[in-house]
């Protein structure tokens, strides 16, 4: 692999030079047509060489000792059966900046395990300091507020991490719910019944389960009545034990939709929800929130966390972040 170097950052000029001990991983390591290679060179301004099981980098000191870190972190990930993209490799710089993390990106140096979630699909780790925080308290919480924008993983990991405790053991239900909120149709003109009315409202909760289930696990569970997916309507006058329970798009709640909802706790249960505060659609604008009125009212409570995300902890392709940043900033 040779190609026009990518022009460094400002700084001590520095080069080093990478051995790995696997090759047959290399091509996973590198992408199809070197696009991981490609992506890291651009995002750090650093210039990188492969010949055979070495690859070298050069660059400014700062830059090339963050690509060393990011391509030990990516090949670390395949040892473990991990699969990497170029969001995967963005996600990897953003956690390499970050010292709070180097257990988790260079486990050798500390004792610190790595943070992640398996599913019966695929392992999942935290893709941004946030996320790794946010993950933490999945683990740590029987109730969680996750706070941010669109793309950020807030319901994904979530619905992960219930889908781990499903699969083990720990909670004998999984119940996944959001407000079916009217944004300029009125349910009652949808053909269909009732669930073929709300199924688009919870499209989002049936892609997330999918990623992390067989179809065919999906389909039996919710059969059973391991898995429920339903509006929160469908909550009222039910004590939930036993159970992970998932509240997507809670900035869509009313104050009394929210406290119905919250009181629903039951033993051995654990609660996530998920929104944006700044996506509201109901009538009312912010100040008629649900979420916004139980985060004032509920946080510094002993056993709810705040995990809070912001535009740049969106995962999804990098121009979306950009339009986040665009509409909250100041002309927002």
């Amino acid at each position: 692999m040779s190609r026009k170097p990518v022009p460094a950052q400002s700084g001590e000029r520095s080069r080093v030079e990478l051995t790995f001990d696997k090759p047959q991983l290399l091509a996973q390591l590198f992408g199809q047509y070197d696009q991981n290679l490609v992506a890291l060179e651009h995002r750090l301004g650093i210039y990188i060489t492969a010949r055979g099981n070495r690859v070298g980098l050069e660059g400014s000191a700062e830059q090339v000792a963050m690509g060393r870190d990011v391509l030990y972190d990516l090949y670390k990930r395949l040892q473990r059966g991990e699969d990497i993209d170029t969001g995967l490799v963005d996600a990897s710089i953003a956690m390499a900046s970050e010292p709070v993390l180097d257990g988790i990106i260079s486990a050798e140096a500390s004792p610190t395990p790595p943070i992640m979630i398996r599913t019966r699909k695929k392992t999942i780790v935290p893709r941004t300091p946030a996320q790794a925080h946010y993950m933490r308290e999945l683990t740590s919480n029987d109730m969680i507020f996750a706070l941010g924008p669109a793309g950020t993983g807030k319901t994904y990991l979530a619905v992960a991490q219930a889908v781990s405790q499903l699969i083990t053991g720990s909670v004998q239900r999984l119940i996944l719910s959001r407000p079916a909120v009217e944004a300029g149709e009125k349910l009652g003109f949808l053909p269909g019944d009732m669930k073929e009315k709300v199924d688009p409202y919870l499209r989002p909760l049936y892609d997330a389960l999918n990623d992390c289930l067989p179809a065919e696990q999906v389909e039996r569970r919710i059969s059973s009545g391991e898995i429920e997916i339903a509006p929160i309507a469908f909550m009222r006058g039910r004590t939930l034990a036993d159970a992970f329970i998932i509240l997507d798009e809670a900035q869509n709640t009313t104050p009394a939709q929210m406290k119905m909802f919250l009181t629903r706790f039951g033993e051995r249960s654990r609660m996530v929800i998920c929104g944006d505060p700044n996506q509201v659609d109901l009538p009312g604008g912010v100040e008629a929130s649900g979420m916004r009125d139980a985060v004032t009212r509920l946080e510094g409570i002993e056993g709810i966390a705040m995990s809070r995300f912001t535009a740049a902890d969106v995962v999804r392709h990098p121009i979306v972040g950009r339009i986040v940043e665009a509409y909250e900033g100041p002309h927002g």
